[in-house]
């Protein structure tokens, strides 16, 4: 009687596509968010949140879009993926097998790794903007980053026979640690100060003079009660500083938001509905995101000097 080769499971015939794809949607996502980044845009997104959060401390490590690591991790889990299928076991079986087992050890780190890093995130923004902001601080392309990573978990897991499960657990545990420690370590600093420059958590200093101009619009706008809403970590709101320059900004009337904020005023900014950061309130309408001073002077009925230096 013939014996019948037992045939692998449909999962395992196809894992190793399928953790790829699924890295690739990973790193089309990370590499939008990137790419906002570097070429100063901003995601497209249906709430705020996404600004908000892509524009905290959170989204960078060491100075650099934190996207941009994520974006490298997909498409190295993409390679570990694929690496093995770019060789014929037919001629070259040895160097086959070696690769489809190296490459599940890294599939299994990196993939764990990215799970708890993601975990990490979804708390924060849970705690720090969801709280706050309720679903004006959910981040979208950070909820489909998580679930990536979930995803290339699980089918890291079930995408082929584990020998040795306990070995398996073992390494899990050690790369969770390490990845809880290291990720606690870099954030450390975050919420109490982000950077040496805003340690006072008032963001960072001001390094634009102003011209007369600046300093004639900004008691302009303090004498008709506009306001500008912003977060001391909010690098647009900054941006509009600058514009104004360290004498002018003195004379802004500016409410914080961000409730670890200095003179943190963010029950107010709820009750306004401020949803993104900066937003102008003139003349009893809302303005969305950095102004030029020629469009603040001219929503603001400005019949001064308007010869700004920089934010004209």
């Amino acid at each position: 009687m013939s014996s019948r080769r037992r045939q692998a499971p449909w999962i395992h015939r196809n894992s190793r596509l399928l953790i790829a794809a699924v890295a690739i949607l990973g790193a089309l996502n990370t590499g939008y968010i990137t790419a906002t980044k570097l070429f100063g845009g901003e995601a497209a997104c249906p709430t705020s949140g996404c600004e908000q959060v892509l524009s905290s401390p959170y989204a960078y490590v060491f100075g650099v879009p934190l996207s941009l690591f994520g974006l490298l991790a997909y498409i190295g889990i993409a390679g570990f993926a694929l690496a093995p299928l770019t060789v014929n076991p037919d001629q070259n079986k040895p160097l086959r097998a070696t690769l489809e087992n190296w490459t599940w050890l890294l599939l299994f780190i990196g993939s764990t790794a990215m799970l708890v890093f993601s975990g990490y995130l979804m708390y924060i923004m849970a705690s720090q903007f969801v709280a706050v902001y309720g679903a004006g601080g959910i981040c979208y392309y950070c909820i489909a980053s998580a679930l990536f990573a979930l995803t290339l978990f699980v089918l890291t897991l079930l995408g082929r026979a584990w020998d040795d499960v306990g070995q398996l657990l073992f390494t899990g545990i050690i790369v969770a640690m390490v990845t809880i420690v290291g990720t606690l370590g870099v954030y450390a600093n975050v919420g109490g100060s982000a950077t040496a420059d805003a340690s006072s958590q008032s963001g960072p200093a001001i390094t634009s003079t102003s011209g007369q101009a600046e300093i004639a619009l900004a008691r302009h706008l303090k004498s008709i009660n506009a306001k500008m809403y912003g977060a001391y970590w909010c690098p647009h709101c900054h941006d509009q500083k600058q514009l104004f320059g360290q004498q002018a900004w003195r004379e802004v009337t500016y409410v914080e938001c961000a409730p670890d904020g200095q003179n943190a005023q963010p029950d107010l900014c709820t009750a306004q509905q401020i949803e993104g950061y900066p937003t102008w309130e003139v003349n009893g309408k809302k303005l969305s995101g950095t102004q030029t001073l020629q469009q603040l002077a001219e929503a603001s009925g400005y019949q001064g000097p308007t010869n700004f230096q920089i934010g004209g």
